[in-house]
């Protein structure tokens, strides 16, 4: 069944009044450590956490005048607050909130995403499981080679997505990051400890340094880790339309009752989610030259990277998010045709299994050369004739059936000594 994804919990993170409630969030958490440490009258943070309140109408109209966001914020929250107001922000730049709170939304989307992940990784395993003895022709250069199962193509897939579950990993506890370090970072106004407990109070690390703004390397690995993530994704799409085209027709996207493929051909059973997977996986990766532009800014600091960040951060999430959930709905109703996997690997009469006929051939003392020769004669033989047959060319070619009987021969075509070590490689996963 095709379903229609919507992610309100992704996009919500990203609304102006999730963002201004994070802003808020990271000045509390700031003012209940200077209250904590002696630096504001006891009372305070109650006050200003029970009376603290924005308005978007109201901060757009106070940033119209003044050009500032962040101003316009605190502005607008000191009219609630009142005189208790003068402690909000104290001793912190911009910076300080802009960069803390964006990594308190990183945090809270990764988590979206690793869990959308561990889904996928699920589902990959589980048709890994159910099709590990379900025989295919492995290609290379889109050409028949030799035979495989589905499952172990999937494998491949798990393989690949755990890495890159440890990858996202690595990347979303390197921006665990926040900082409290004041205009310049040399912590000028601000006591380095109010940064340590207030990262501590946040679930973050103090950044180890920051100039004014903590680094954008951080946030380039990020972007990085998720366009090679969505590559792999791209990278199984990719897979999945192939094997779908008409004249292979090996697996299939799941079609849902009521759904059309084409306005003009009725017939029309498209792979439609994985082509906008391909699709989108363009366009995450097109958000990885600007996160590492990013890290170049004018000497300690200049608000280039700003404009930039409104835009990539909510896109790449929301896209990534997106992507994982529409993929793992594409393999749990993915239509596996096994009959076609295996009518199709026996084409042409067998030639996949060339490389043991030029084996047997060669234990009879023939050369390689003359092997080789012999094999490929049988084998293109078969390819260029319609309803060509690679087995009863072997059979009736007078050079071959000198040196091997037919049973010599027909051991040749024995699928499971191709598969006999597929176990071994589950062991590997546990399976």
């Amino acid at each position: 069944m095709i379903e229609r994804y919507t992610l309100p919990e992704m996009s919500a993170l990203w609304t102006r009044e999730a963002i201004f409630k994070t802003w808020l969030t990271v000045e509390l958490a700031v003012l209940q450590v200077q209250e904590e440490m002696g630096l504001v009258p006891a009372g305070v943070c109650a006050d200003v956490r029970s009376k603290a309140r924005f308005d978007i109408a109201r901060i757009d109209e106070i940033e119209a005048e003044v050009r500032h966001d962040v101003i316009a914020f605190l502005t607008n929250v000191g009219e609630s607050v009142g005189e208790n107001s003068r402690f909000v922000h104290m001793g912190l730049t911009s910076s300080d909130l802009l960069d803390t709170a964006l990594s308190l939304q990183i945090q809270s989307a990764g988590v979206l995403v690793q869990d959308k992940l561990t889904q996928v990784i699920e589902t990959v395993k589980q048709k890994a499981l159910a099709h590990r003895d379900t025989v295919m022709v492995g290609r290379s250069h889109g050409i028949h080679g030799e035979p495989i199962t589905f499952g172990l193509k999937l494998l491949n897939w798990l393989d690949e997505l755990q890495r890159q579950q440890q990858r996202l990993t690595d990347a979303l506890e390197e921006n665990r990051v926040g900082q409290m370090s004041g205009a310049m970072g040399s912590y000028s106004n601000i006591d380095p400890a109010v940064e340590e407990r207030v990262c501590a109070l946040l679930a973050l690390k103090p950044a180890r340094t920051s100039t004014q703004v903590i680094s954008r390397d951080l946030h380039a690995q990020l972007f990085m880790v998720l366009a090679n993530l969505a590559t792999s994704i791209e990278k199984f799409s990719v897979e999945i339309r192939g094997l779908q085209k008409t004249d292979i027709l090996e697996v299939e996207e799941g079609f849902a009752k009521g759904q059309k493929g084409s306005s003009a051909m009725p017939h029309k059973r498209n792979p439609v989610s994985s082509e906008n997977l391909t699709g989108l996986a363009r366009l995450v990766r097109s958000y990885v030259t600007p996160a590492l532009e990013n890290a170049v800014l004018w000497h300690e600091r200049d608000i280039s990277h700003s404009s930039v960040e409104r835009v990539v951060f909510p896109d790449v999430f929301i896209l990534m998010h997106y992507m994982l959930n529409r993929f793992n709905g594409v393999m749990r109703d993915l239509v596996v045709h096994a009959d076609n996997m295996r009518a199709n690997m026996n084409r042409f009469g067998g030639i996949i299994f060339s490389q043991r006929v030029l084996l047997k051939l060669v234990d009879t003392g023939m050369s390689r050369e003359d092997a080789y020769r012999l094999t490929q004669k049988n084998a293109h033989a078969a390819w260029n004739v319609s309803g060509g047959d690679f087995r009863a060319n072997l059979l009736a070619d007078p050079e071959v059936s000198g040196v091997l009987s037919a049973a010599e021969i027909e051991s040749c075509f024995d699928v499971a000594d191709y598969l006999r070590n597929v176990p071994a490689i589950y062991e590997r996963f546990g399976l």
